[in-house]
C-alpha cells in the first residue's frame, strides 16, 4: 500500500524497476480483459432484457459511475499535490466522458455514431495496450484507469446490442469532423505544455509499430481509422443487407 496513491509520474520520477508494474498481457493484464469481457456480455444481456424504465436507470447508473471514477481521480490527484498539466480532460477517452454526459440527457444519431465509432475502440486499445504499466495492481490511478475504460466502453456497447445505438456507414463523416475538431485543442496544448494528449506528439505501443516501419508515427492513424472503420461498418452493413433482401424475397 505504501505506493498506492502514486501516479504514473511519480513512479517515473522516482526510477522504479522496469518490472515493479505489469506488463502487456500477463497475469495482471488479462484479469482486466477478463473482467472487461464477462462485464460487456452480463451487463450487455440484462439491459437488452429491461424494458424503457429499467433501461434508463441502466445507462444513468453506468454514467454516474464513469462520473463518480473521474471525480474520485482529480479529488485523489489535487489532494495528495499530484495534479500536473498531463491530466487535462483532453485525451481522447477523457472527452468520450463529456461525450457520454451529453448522449445520456440529449441523444441523436451523430453522437450515436460517434460513440460506436469512436468511444468504443478507443476504450478497447487503450485496454490492450495500456499506457499505465509502471502502475502496480494495489495502485489507484491502475485500478483507475482500468476501471474507467471498461465503463466508457460498456456504455456504447450495451446501447448498441440493445438496439439504442443503431450506426450507419452514412454518418461517418460526421464522427470523423468531430474528431478533428477535438483533436486541434489538444494538438495546441501538446505544443506550449509538452503534453502528449490523444497521443499526437509522441508514439505508444502499438503506433510505434508504424514509426519504425513508416518513418513517422502518424502514417498509423489513418490505417487504424481505416481498419477500424471496415472492422465496425462492414458486416453490419452486410447484416443489414442480408436483411433486408431476405424482408423483400418474403413480400
Amino acid at each position: 500500500m505504501e505506493y498506492f496513491w502514486w501516479t504514473d509520474g511519480t513512479f517515473a520520477k522516482n526510477k522504479m524497476p522496469k518490472n515493479f508494474g505489469f506488463t502487456h498481457f500477463d497475469a495482471t493484464h488479462i484479469f482486466w480483459l477478463v473482467l472487461l469481457v464477462l462485464t460487456l456480455v452480463i451487463c450487455s444481456y440484462f439491459y437488452r432484457k429491461c424494458g424503457a424504465v429499467g433501461r434508463k436507470r441502466f445507462r444513468f447508473t453506468v454514467a454516474g459511475l464513469i462520473f463518480a471514477d473521474e471525480i474520485a481521480k482529480w479529488i485523489m490527484l489535487f489532494a495528495t499535490g499530484q495534479w500536473t498539466v498531463n491530466y487535462f480532460p483532453l485525451q481522447l477517452c477523457t472527452i468520450n466522458i463529456f461525450i457520454i454526459a451529453i448522449h445520456l440527457f440529449k441523444p441523436f444519431k451523430s453522437l450515436d455514431n460517434f460513440l460506436y465509432m469512436i468511444c468504443i475502440p478507443a476504450a478497447l486499445a487503450a485496454l490492450l495496450f495500456p499506457t499505465w504499466t509502471r502502475q502496480p495492481l494495489l495502485n489507484f490511478m491502475h485500478i483507475h484507469s482500468s476501471t474507467i475504460h471498461i465503463l466508457l466502453m460498456l456504455y456504447p456497447v450495451m446501447l448498441t446490442v440493445g438496439g439504442d445505438i443503431k450506426p450507419r456507414a452514412r454518418h461517418i463523416w460526421k464522427s470523423l469532423i468531430l474528431l478533428v475538431v477535438l483533436a486541434i485543442p489538444a494538438a495546441i496544448v501538446n505544443h506550449f505544455c509538452g503534453t502528449n494528449y490523444m497521443f499526437l506528439a509522441k508514439a505508444t505501443f502499438p503506433l510505434t509499430i508504424f514509426e519504425d516501419l513508416l518513418g513517422n508515427y502518424r502514417w498509423g492513424f489513418p490505417i487504424l481509422i481505416a481498419a477500424v472503420l471496415l472492422v465496425m461498418y462492414v458486416p453490419l452493413e452486410i447484416y443489414r443487407y442480408v436483411i433486408k433482401k431476405e424482408k423483400v424475397e418474403k413480400i
